[in-house]
C-alpha cells in the first residue's frame, strides 16, 4: 500500500507579510508587494518589483537570533524555517530531511569574489548548520518549477520510507544578476505584470521565502499530496512548447496518481508569468486537459516572479484558499489575452475547494504539477 504524504505546516517571508495570516490579509485587500524602485546598485532606471524591506529583515532576524553573518537570502529562509520547524516538534534525527530549492541562491557573493559562498551547497550547508538537521541536505535548483518540485521531491521520499518527515524552504531574491538576465531576454514589464490580460508584456521580478514540512504523520495536516507529475518538453532554452506538451503530461501524469479526472478539479493555482507565450502555452495544456472551466488564479500580480521560490509561495497560499474555502483574485487581470478559454478569478468568492492544482514551468522546458486534496 502506498503510504500517504501530507503537508503538515507553512510559513512564508514576502514583501506583504513576515507569515501565512499576514499574507493572507493583504491577498484579501488587494495589497500588492509590487512597487517602482529606484535602486541604480540593482538596475539603471527605474523598475517595478516586489521587493523585501532590508530594515524589516534585519529587524525580524534580530528578533529571533543573535547570530551573525548570514546573506540577506539566508536570512529569508531562516526566518521562514524557523517557526514551523518549532512549531511541528519534529526532531531533526536521520530519519528528517531538509530539501533547500533555489535558482540563483546566494549569486550576490559574485560581486564581492566570495565564490564559496555563492555554491548552492554552501547555502544549504548554512541552513543545515543554523538548524542542526543531522542529514545532508538535498537542493533543487530546476528553474521556476525548483519551490514545486521540491514537495514532489519530498513526497517521493517519504513514500519511498526513506524519511517520515521533510523540511523544506524554498527562496530567491531580486539581484542585479537576475534583473540584468531577464531584462535581456526583453522579458521584463514597464509595469506592474497582468498575467493572463491582452495587453500583458513581460514579467514583474519579486523575492520571497517559502518553508513547508512535508510528512507521513496525518495529525494536525493541512493538506494532502495525491499526485506529481513533471515533463520536460525539450522545445527551447527559454521558451515553452507551443502546444504545451510538458505541462500537458505532468498535468496527466499527477491526475493519474491522484486517480481522479480533470473534471474533479475545483481549483488551480497557475504559473501565470505575464509573458506572452508561457500564458499562452498554459492555457492550451489547461484546454487540452478540458481544465478551461476550472477557476484559476496567478498570484505574480501579488508577488512578482519569485523564481525558485514562486512554486513553494503559491502552494501555501493555495493551502489557505483551501482552508478557509475561499478563492482569490488575480490580481493585474482586466481582459482575456489568451487564444483558449480559462477561467480566471476576477475578485474573492467564496468556495468549497476539495481537489487543488499547482503548476508551475521554467527555462529548459521543465514544467510541474501536483494535485492536493483537501483533508476533512
Amino acid at each position: 500500500m502506498i503510504k500517504e504524504v501530507y503537508i503538515t505546516e507553512t510559513n512564508c517571508i514576502t514583501p506583504i507579510g513576515f507569515d501565512v495570516a499576514s499574507n493572507i490579509k493583504n491577498i484579501r485587500n488587494a495589497v500588492s508587494g509590487i512597487q517602482l524602485h529606484d535602486k541604480p546598485k540593482l538596475f539603471n532606471s527605474p523598475f517595478y518589483a516586489s521587493i523585501i524591506s532590508d530594515v524589516d529583515l534585519d529587524l525580524a532576524f534580530a528578533k529571533m537570533t543573535t547570530a551573525v553573518n548570514y546573506s540577506r537570502l539566508e536570512k529569508m529562509m531562516i526566518l521562514a524555517l524557523e517557526p514551523i520547524i518549532k512549531n511541528s516538534k519534529v526532531i531533526l534525527n536521520e530519519r528528517t530531511a531538509f530539501v533547500l530549492s533555489t535558482t540563483k541562491g546566494n549569486v550576490t557573493a559574485l560581486e564581492t569574489e566570495n565564490i564559496e559562498q555563492a555554491y548552492l551547497n554552501q547555502l544549504a550547508k548554512n541552513i543545515v548548520d543554523f538548524f542542526g538537521f543531522k542529514t545532508e541536505p538535498i537542493v533543487v535548483s530546476n528553474a521556476c518549477v525548483s519551490g514545486i518540485l521540491a514537495v514532489s521531491l519530498a513526497k517521493r521520499l517519504v513514500q519511498a520510507e526513506l524519511f517520515d518527515n521533510v523540511f523544506i524552504v524554498a527562496g530567491d531574491e531580486v539581484s542585479k544578476f537576475v534583473l540584468s538576465g531577464f531584462n535581456s531576454f526583453q522579458a521584463m514589464s514597464e509595469m506592474p505584470c497582468k498575467p493572463y490580460s491582452v495587453n500583458r508584456n513581460g514579467v514583474t521580478l519579486g523575492e520571497a521565502a517559502a518553508a513547508v514540512l512535508v510528512s507521513s504523520n496525518g495529525e494536525n495536516a493541512k493538506i494532502k499530496i495525491l499526485g506529481d507529475g513533471s515533463i520536460n518538453d525539450a522545445n527551447h532554452i527559454s521558451g515553452p512548447s507551443r502546444t504545451g506538451e510538458g505541462l500537458y503530461r505532468s498535468i496527466e501524469s499527477a491526475l493519474a496518481e491522484a486517480k481522479i479526472n480533470s473534471t474533479q478539479i475545483d481549483y488551480i493555482s497557475a504559473h501565470g508569468t505575464a509573458t506572452p507565450f508561457n500564458d499562452e502555452m498554459e492555457a492550451i495544456a489547461l484546454n487540452r486537459l478540458g481544465l478551461g472551466n476550472a477557476p484559476l488564479n496567478s498570484l505574480k500580480g501579488f508577488y512578482g516572479h519569485t523564481l525558485g521560490a514562486s512554486g513553494l509561495l503559491e502552494t501555501v497560499i493555495g493551502i489557505q484558499s483551501v482552508q478557509e474555502e475561499e478563492l482569490f483574485v488575480s490580481l493585474g487581470f482586466d481582459e482575456i489575452g489568451v487564444s483558449q478559454p480559462i477561467n480566471i478569478i476576477e475578485k474573492n468568492e467564496d468556495k468549497n475547494i476539495r481537489y487543488f492544482l499547482k503548476t508551475a514551468s521554467g527555462f529548459g522546458g521543465c514544467n510541474t504539477a501536483i494535485v492536493f486534496e483537501k483533508v476533512n
